[in-house]
């Protein structure tokens, strides 16, 4: 008989909130916190224990753990392929680290209080405020009950003002004169202002008042920097009203229930209860720390590993706002410094006008220098600006069936976003990969109720990442866009490669912002794919700068070499805006298959998630796209001195189902257009029956105008089209620019689409192959275009402003007259 050896056990360590940490951490006498814990496993490694040969598990028992300081994870505490680190809940229990503070001793306010509105007179509760050493805690949050209550604010619910001027020169803005005039005085009183896709938190210093009006001097570095950045500004618009705003953070504004307000000064704090809530037994919380759990390690020296499984991370704080205000560019990383530039153009873009420098928000979980991690069955609830973010030098890690709820910023956050000494507009690149977010997967997690606070933050938002996988999640509830990949606004090669986004169900969203999108990208991603998701429900914000701007799929600025496929929506509302080389859309939109589209969001294994969460839902209406038909169209160019074949062009529209008058001819040019369900197969079948000819597809418009954007939505039951060709300037550059226009046009040159309105089209619709551009201009029925198209610039001189400048970027194709640049092909009706 032979005796085996016996292998040897994971080392296990309990932790438990009543246990102590002069215990050695086994279940009869557990450690009271996971510090302690972390240095016992330390010190097992240290000493090469045997008894952590095949790892260590250290198992914490349920109840919450309050931290004094965040849990760090150095390389000391790495695990290796053979001896893991997991730090785990006991089977069956939720332990909690939170970063919070309990608030009791709570009393009703019998006493007068300067400056409260009346309204809100006999309905306060008071405590002292919590405070650390000698100093009050300054925290943004409060919770009761799990909820997160309203600092106090002049105007409730949804409802917001709106800004009467903002005064660059000076950094101040005017706004109507609030009605509180003990305001003048309010310490403390701050203003949240929402611009496009950002919002920004300034710091009031001062306030004036003039009649009904007032003025607002603020703070700095934010007032300079407010004032000073160009992207995203103030709007001021007659036709969708100016930028929204709210004041917050003063007693004047507590007028109901729900609200709180912090007095540092006389170091109180007040509430007005919701009705149902006892505040003699509330579980009240202010969040204490930025970070809860750090995991970081060097270039040469990662942490690896380290398995985090069914914890819960509550109550991190967000303290920038309240100490320099919150400037963001977008996805809420915030601007340390902003200009136009006088004279365009960078060593990237030669038209670029924006220079910014860009700092990050803390994260309540932030790692770096890391590989082979995970968070699986996590929760990541109540928290301040993010909930998890892999910041850099990433390798290999994942985040797994994990809930992301009640957080004030994104719920997860990956890879750089430019370093802040760095302008956040070049292509970054960096030499040494290592510092990089690579492989990291993001799979069938529920994200609910994020970007509470900062409304431009994400639910997912990834900056120069390689190799991320974004899969199965379900994002809800949101009030910007859903997924965010991409940084630097660049087409140059950089950073970026081979990142998916696939099979996610992103719904609900777009409570407050837009310019906006389930799925955006940014700049050049090779080997790079947005499948198989699954968008809907886009709510109605009632503030948006512009009403139509919202998408289900949103390629920006310098997007190139992406494969978009298979992705489910309502309709075809997609923004391609000044895109790279390279992308191919393929079957987006309402005739994608069932099977795809309810094969997106959180897999079987996953779905419990859903019921681990109160559900929300906004009552805001949701927009509804009108459904556009797929419109495309297929040019054949005849061989030089040849001509095509009526009779089998014919058989071919009728084989296709188009009608015979579905073609359009000029010199050797035929265009076939209509709603073609399949370009591509039909491209097919004419390269078959007039070989020798050159084919040329146009299936995704880059400028798309519809009667959305008139006073007048109503459009005509029948139409013709009229259609138009030319080529482009072979200059680049100039191409580029001439993307740019349109893409910016309804926001830049609004005259453009009102000249539009008024002639009465119904659609236009303009495409690009190459050099060549297809114009089609799609009318009422009967109509004639040259009746119309005077009216385009009938007291419009923008109009004519807009077509002199597009004269540089024309020209005629070859084979027209000199100085001829449009040519319409005739239809073959």
């Amino acid at each position: 008989m032979v005796l085996l050896p016996m292998l040897a056990a994971a080392q296990q360590i309990i932790v438990a909130p009543n246990g102590s940490d002069k215990n050695p951490g086994t279940a009869a006498q557990p450690k009271a916190t996971l510090h302690a814990a972390l240095r016992q496993a330390r010190e097992l490694r240290r000493l090469n224990d045997p008894a952590v040969a095949q790892g260590i598990h250290i198992t914490l028992k349920g109840g919450v753990y309050p931290l004094k300081e965040p849990v760090f994870i150095r390389p000391e505490d790495a695990g290796t392929t053979a001896s893991p680190l997991y730090i785990e809940a006991a089977a069956g229990e939720q332990p909690v680290l939170s970063g919070g503070i309990p608030v009791t001793g709570w009393k009703k306010l019998t006493t007068s209080l300067t400056g409260l509105p009346a309204v809100a007179k006999g309905k306060l509760w008071v405590t002292d405020a919590p405070v650390v050493g000698d100093a009050v805690i300054d925290f943004r949050q409060l919770y009761v009950n799990g909820s997160k209550a309203v600092r106090a604010r002049d105007r409730n619910g949804d409802s917001m003002n709106r800004i009467l001027f903002w005064d660059k020169v000076n950094e101040q803005c005017w706004i109507p004169t609030p009605k509180s005039p003990s305001l003048l005085n309010a310490a403390g009183l701050e203003m949240l202002i929402h611009q496009w896709w950002a919002i920004a938190v300034l710091r009031i210093k001062r306030v004036e008042v003039q009649g009904d009006s007032t003025r607002l001097s603020f703070y700095q570095p934010e007032g300079r920097v407010q004032s000073e950045h160009p992207w995203p500004a103030p709007w001021i618009s007659k036709e969708s009203g100016n930028s929204s705003f709210y004041l917050t953070n003063a007693i004047q504004l507590l007028d109901a229930p729900g609200e709180w307000f912090l007095d540092k000064q006389q170091r109180k704090l007040y509430y007005w209860p919701l009705p149902g809530e006892e505040m003699a037994t509330a579980a009240v919380t202010v969040p204490y720390l930025e970070n809860l759990l750090r995991i970081q390690g060097t270039a040469e020296n990662p942490v690896a590993h380290v398995y985090v499984k069914d914890l819960a991370f509550q109550h991190s704080t967000w303290l920038r706002p309240s100490q320099q205000g919150h400037v963001p560019l977008q996805a809420g990383m915030f601007i340390l410094d902003a200009y136009k530039l006088k004279v365009p153009g960078t060593s990237d873009k030669r038209g670029l006008e924006n220079q910014a420098w860009i700092g990050r928000q803390p994260a309540a979980v932030q790692l770096g220098f890391v590989n082979h991690t995970s968070f699986t069955g996590c929760r990541f609830e109540q928290l301040g600006a993010t909930g998890i973010d892999y910041v850099q030098g990433t390798y290999t890690d994942s985040i797994t069936g994990c809930v992301f709820t009640n957080i004030s910023g994104t719920a997860i956050q990956a890879g750089m976003f430019s370093e802040e000494a760095f302008e956040t507009h070049l292509p970054y690149n960096p030499a040494d990969e290592r510092v990089l977010c690579r492989n990291l997967t993001i799979g069938n997690n529920l994200v609910q109720d994020v970007a509470n606070e900062d409304w431009g933050c994400l639910g997912i938002s990834a900056g120069y990442v390689q190799g991320i996988r974004i899969h199965h999640n379900e994002l809800r509830e949101l009030p910007y866009s859903g997924i965010s990949v991409g940084w630097g606004w660049t087409k140059t090669i950089n950073a970026l490669r081979n990142n998916r986004i696939e099979q996610n169900y992103i719904h609900h969203y777009a409570k407050h912002m837009y310019d906006v999108s389930g799925v955006y990208t940014l700049s050049a991603q090779p080997g790079s794919s947005i499948t198989g998701n699954r968008i809907d429900s886009i709510y109605k914000a009632p503030y948006a700068h512009i009403p139509t701007h919202w998408f289900y799929l949103y390629t920006d600025e310098g997007t190139a070499y992406y494969m978009v496929k298979d992705n489910w929506c309502p309709a075809e509302k997609f923004l391609q805006n000044a895109n790279g080389p390279n992308n191919v859309w393929m079957n987006n939109g309402p005739q994608v298959a069932d099977s795809i589209k309810q094969a997106a969001g959180l897999q079987a294994a996953w779905q419990h998630l859903v019921h681990r969460v109160k559900p929300v839902r906004s009552q805001q209406p949701i927009n509804v796209a009108a459904m556009r038909k797929p419109y495309a169209g297929v040019e054949i160019v005849s061989p030089a001195g040849t001509a095509l074949s009526t009779s089998s062009l014919q058989k071919l529209l009728k084989d296709h189902q188009l009608s015979e008058a579905s073609y359009y001819q000029w010199k050797d040019h035929t265009v076939i257009f209509g709603a073609i369900q399949d370009p591509k197969e039909l491209s097919k079948a004419v390269g078959a029956i007039f070989p020798g000819a050159t084919v040329k597809v146009y299936d995704e418009p880059f400028y798309v105008y519809d009667r959305s954007k008139c006073a007048d939505v109503t459009t005509a039951t029948q139409w013709d089209h009229v259609l138009l060709t030319a080529n482009l300037v072979a200059d680049e550059q100039l191409q580029q620019e001439y993307l740019q226009y349109h893409a910016t046009q309804f926001a830049k040159w609004p005259e453009v689409a009102k000249g539009f309105c008024n002639a009465q089209f119904q659609q236009l619709l303009l495409f690009r192959k190459e050099q060549q551009l297809l114009l089609v201009i799609s009318i009422p029925k009967g109509a004639s275009l040259d009746q119309l198209n005077p009216k385009t610039t009938e007291n419009n001189p923008r109009v004519d402003q807009w077509n002199a400048l597009m004269k540089k970027y024309q020209e005629g194709i070859p084979g027209t007259a000199p100085g001829e640049v449009w040519v319409f092909l005739q239809n073959g009706n």
